[in-house]
């Protein structure tokens, strides 16, 4: 079998073969421009990550990590089946949803002194236990509760007999390489590998494995344990959100057939074609960006060489949630699964 595909170059080879889905190179542009003028901004800086998301972390430190570590182990599979009935959870008067639910019910929990960042604690954790920490306020419980527990458990055991019951010691030994502690995390826990196959090569998104990385690099402000040399060569986070945002901003374009069976409301099953194709197209659209962007700043003499990938899925993510009402005409992909 052919060796496999790291996120990026399968972006490229999913986009080169893709039958459902398209890159436009005017939208791609079109996005570029729009994101250029906001190279300076919060929104496109490492520092946006504290300062934008009241619900992450403010302080840099060990039990900071554990959070982001604990956070992104349950980071998957938020979407509602109906947008009428949906989990929600209250933090300090306000109501969550989506995936600030869950940051939401963690720091809820940690409030009441549960300490469900530990890995002795969650490495132990039972089904009630969890389903506590993660209880709705409105009755609909958030999604695969059970796998939650899994991969929970899982991820604080291996803490434990790895890594000294800490995921800073895991960063320790990435000697400041974000594709060396993307590795260390993607073997050392089986949760984060996020692989499948298509037209006969093993292609990687490692969606939740690089989200991992760049949420502790915007953590730790890219500095000291978060400062990683390669923080650029992260993809985008391949999941629901960003294609949706990706087609309603005219970068990229999906087939009739496709668009109908997302009108639909079809479940795709992780490693469908079609589900592979929007995944690997957006990872390879938003590297289009980025070298449109880079091109703008040679061309007006702006420094602008701090912008990544990871930033521009991060603008991309809160430009989403802030635009739900006008991208309801394209609807998001379906699937329940622990890669997203």
């Amino acid at each position: 079998m052919d060796a496999l595909l790291l996120p990026k170059e399968a972006g490229k080879f999913i986009s080169d073969n893709s039958k459902d889905v398209f890159i436009l190179e005017k939208g791609v542009w079109k996005v570029a421009e729009m994101l250029f003028v906001k190279r300076n901004s919060k929104e496109l800086d490492a520092t946006g990550w504290k300062l934008l998301h009241d619900l992450n972390p403010q302080t840099m430190n060990e039990a900071s990590v554990n959070w982001v570590f604990v956070v992104d182990t349950l980071n998957f599979s938020f979407w509602s089946e109906n947008d009428d009935h949906k989990c929600l959870i209250k933090y300090k008067g306000k109501m969550h949803s989506g995936f600030w639910s869950l940051c939401a019910a963690i720091n809820r929990a940690l409030d009441e002194g549960i300490p469900i960042t530990n890995a002795s604690y969650v490495a132990n954790i039972t089904l009630d236990q969890l389903k506590y920490v993660l209880r709705s306020d409105t009755g609909v419980p958030m999604p695969l509760i059970e796998e939650r527990l899994k991969v929970l458990k899982e991820a604080g055991n291996i803490l434990l007999e790895k890594f000294d019951g800490s995921f800073l010691n895991c960063i320790k030994k990435s000697e400041n390489s974000a594709q060396k502690l993307l590795q260390l995390v993607v073997e050392n826990f089986p949760s984060y590998r996020d692989e499948t196959m298509f037209q006969g090569k093993k292609v990687a998104f490692y969606k939740r494995a690089q989200i991992l990385v760049a949420d502790i690099w915007g953590l730790l402000e890219g500095k000291e344990d978060g400062f990683f040399h390669d923080i650029a060569s992260l993809t985008m986070f391949a999941d629901y959100r960003i294609p949706q945002v990706l087609v309603h901003l005219g970068a990229m374009k999906y087939s009739e057939k496709l668009m109908e069976k997302l009108k639909q409301g079809v479940l795709f099953q992780s490693g469908d074609c079609e589900e592979v194709e929007i995944r690997g197209c957006s990872i390879w659209c938003v590297e289009l960006i980025l070298r449109c962007i880079l091109e703008l700043g040679a061309q007006k003499g702006c420094t602008n060489a701090h912008i990544n990938s990871v930033l521009i899925d991060y603008y991309l993510w809160d430009y989403a949630r802030d635009h739900q009402k006008d991208m309801e005409d394209i609807p998001i992909h379906h699937v329940r699964c622990i890669y997203y």
